[in-house]
């Protein structure tokens, strides 16, 4: 059996921790003494990474890192209980930092305190917010901070292509690091052309799939899926006029947002690494695109930078949509099977 990738925050921190303590604190004195195994059900997500450090001025404390694909308004609270909860678990001072990857919007604002008042009593929690667009891609090679070395395309200067062939190089001649290629792929597709990436190094959809950033980038589809879902199902059984229509329908768009949902996430990565790739594509072909089931677009991701040219593409679609013409048609409302 192939071994599952490990390409999430704890695989990226593990790498070397002893850096990473030193790089989130700004305190070159601290020595990193663990990568805490957390039994609380909340920790065990691939985003939240505990590391016990000693430093000669603070002693023992819990470094708490917390990596997001993208800024969540929701931090200050999450941050706040997060602390207090691995504070009373350890019995040791906690030290909290937020790492966000990709930049958000330029209307949101990003929080480093949580703050509350009730009849008086006030409640505060500090934390550390790194954002990786701010830091200089050097800072990664000048302090070998291989846990960095993926996020290298989206950090600030990073947007070259002697930054990027350096991060690859330095994961290259590390046996360790050879399987987070495809993450740095991955997240140079965001500022790169494709044909550049597809040129210097490879794409793996089964390695990806393990990343929860990949991940999430799916579940926001999904989530803009169910929504759709829930909406469109509840208004077809209002339409009916009864409840058991309304119930109905509700049911149904559930069941289709989150097929709609998975869908849309695969969509918008096919479509990202297209526009990279071809500098741009027709509307027609996006037309076509969104047309794909699940399934061929999962098919298409594992065929996409084998597209040479857009007609490779043009090809591949034209293939898809001859598949679809021999599948039955089926009326979906009474599950029967039409002739065609």
């Amino acid at each position: 059996m192939v071994k599952k990738s490990d390409i999430g925050g704890k695989r990226l921190i593990g790498l070397s921790p002893q850096a990473w303590g030193r790089w989130v604190t700004g305190d070159k004195t601290i020595k990193v003494q663990e990568i805490i195994n957390s039994e609380l059900q909340w920790i065990e997500r691939e985003s939240d990474v505990l590391l016990k450090a000693h430093s000669p001025e603070c002693g023992d404390f819990i470094l708490l890192n917390e990596l997001q694909l993208r800024h969540d308004a929701k931090m200050p609270r999450r941050m706040r209980a997060y602390a207090a909860l691995v504070e009373e678990k350890y019995g040791l001072l906690v030290y909290p930092v937020v790492v966000n990857i990709l930049q958000p919007g330029p209307t949101e604002i990003i929080r480093s305190r949580y703050e509350s008042e009730i009849m008086g009593c006030r409640a505060y929690q500090d934390y550390r917010v790194i954002n990786l667009w701010e830091i200089e891609a050097e800072t990664v090679f000048e302090q070998n901070l291989s846990s960095l070395l993926p996020f290298v395309p989206i950090l600030k200067g990073g947007n070259s292509e002697v930054n990027l062939r350096q991060a690859l190089l330095n994961l290259r001649k590390n046996q360790v690091l050879g399987d987070l290629e495809p993450l740095l792929s991955f997240f140079a597709s965001f500022v790169f052309d494709i044909p550049l990436v597809q040129q210097m190094m490879r794409w793996d959809m089964t390695v990806l799939r393990e990343s929860p950033w990949y991940n999430e980038i799916l579940k926001e589809g999904l989530q803009e899926g169910l929504q759709k879902g829930r909406q469109e199902g509840l208004q077809e059984g209002e339409l009916r006029g009864e409840q058991r229509g309304r119930q109905e329908g509700l049911q149904e768009g559930r069941q289709e947002g989150r097929q709609e949902g998975r869908q849309e996430g695969q969509r918008k990565i096919i479509l990202l690494l297209l526009n990279h790739k071809f500098d741009g594509i027709e509307s027609p072909v996006v037309e076509r695109i969104n047309r794909l089931s699940l399934e061929q677009l999962e098919a298409m991701g594992e065929s996409l930078l084998d597209f040479r040219q857009i007609s490779d593409l043009e090809a591949w679609l034209k293939d898809a949509e001859k598949s679809n013409d021999l599948k039955p048609q089926v009326d979906i409302q009474n599950g029967n099977q039409l002739d065609v």
